[in-house]
């Protein structure tokens, strides 16, 4: 197996990446009151120095109320979080590395800690001023990460949080122009965004929008069960300013429809020609589900994944549990010496490293 296509450069407007390899977002909740911390600083730096090509942040939240549903769960707004960041982009820039934070608002997702202890924002009941200042504070925080020397910026528009609440049908019953019975109309909200983003940013800053079928609240929940839902889904997205379109699912090798072996990413790739970054369980033999029930899961060939990414599926590979329980996991792979990956045990979850 030949993994020259994994460790290919990749060039798109201001982003010049050594290899195709990128740290996906993953939630730590180890800020200290959402201010990141030296471990914090540490922790990416070392996957920088371990020669991955991205390294996109853990969800950081927007200066709205319930935009996070842990204490713990970094900002990514005011002096002290700012600065916390800081500290972050310069450490990996030092590394060799590039890194984007992921700019996230849980909506309404309720933790076991109940926090913070105000009513959490719903797609179908925030008003049109709660949705404007929203939109507007997802593009302040875009304009602080470019700032800050950020390399890209994403948009967490994945996995049934608020982004993703507006697409889905089940939470977005609103009948103003931000509802709708088209997946294209329950669009809009996500498309604003973007374009404040895209207007606050320039147009040669990189954005990436990450986004799900699955739901926390439904695994086998699908916003589009057609390509020509996809295209009605994506392509005023694109439009609006998305560079990138990153494309979750949890076994990145699962068919999106019948009739084609492409996934997610490669489906998203053909409808919009823009590049994708594939994810799921890449380098491992189960996916995160095992994890959140506290099972390990045994490292996997990287074949399949190196077949679809020579045959131009997609153009990125976000790897997850994998890096967060091996820094020097890519540093191993381009080396060859596959035999010392390290199988994911659940422990790595809980702990910095």
């Amino acid at each position: 197996m030949s993994i020259d296509a994994l460790f290919s450069p990749f060039s798109y407007k201001n982003l010049q990446l050594k290899n195709r390899v990128v740290m996906a977002p993953m939630t730590r909740a180890q800020s200290d009151n959402g201010v990141p911390t030296q471990q914090i600083v540490d922790y990416y730096a070392r996957r920088a120095a371990s020669e991955v090509g991205l390294i996109l942040s853990e969800g950081t939240v927007i200066n709205r109320p319930a935009s996070k549903n842990i204490q713990n769960i970094p900002d990514f707004y005011g002096a002290e979080a700012l600065n916390g960041w800081k500290n972050v982009i310069d450490a990996v820039h030092e590394n060799g590395g590039k890194m984007g934070p992921q700019i996230w608002h849980v909506g309404d997702t309720r933790s076991s800690e109940d926090y913070p202890l105000v009513e959490m924002e719903k797609a179908s009941t925030m008003t049109l001023e709660d949705i404007q200042d929203t939109i507007a504070q997802f593009a302040a925080s875009a304009k602080s990460a470019k700032d800050l020397g950020f390399d890209v910026v994403e948009i967490h528009g994945a996995h049934g949080y608020l982004i993703d609440q507006f697409f889905w049908e089940v939470t977005n019953t609103r009948t103003d122009e931000y509802g709708g019975k088209t997946l294209k109309e329950r669009s809009k909200f996500a498309v604003d965004i973007v374009k404040a983003i895209r207007a606050a940013v320039g147009e040669d800053f990189t954005i990436i929008i990450r986004l799900s079928q699955w739901k926390q609240q439904d695994y086998k929940s699908r916003l589009a069960a057609t390509p020509s839902e996809m295209e009605d889904w994506l392509l005023p997205l694109k439009e609006a300013g998305v560079d990138i379109f990153h494309c979750s699912q949890r076994r990145f090798w699962e068919p999106e429809f019948e009739g084609s072996d492409l996934n997610f990413a490669g489906w998203a790739k053909k409808i919009t020609g823009q590049p994708t970054i594939t994810v799921g369980s890449v380098g491992l033999e189960g996916d995160f589900m095992a994890a959140f029930a506290g099972q390990g899961t045994e490292k996997a060939d990287l074949s399949e994944l190196i077949r679809r990414l020579e045959r131009g599926d997609f153009d990125l590979v976000a790897v997850g549990r994998a890096l967060l329980q091996d820094p020097e996991w890519v540093k191993k792979v381009k080396e060859g010496n596959t035999d010392e990956l390290l199988n994911f045990s659940a422990e790595s979850l809980a702990v910095l490293y």
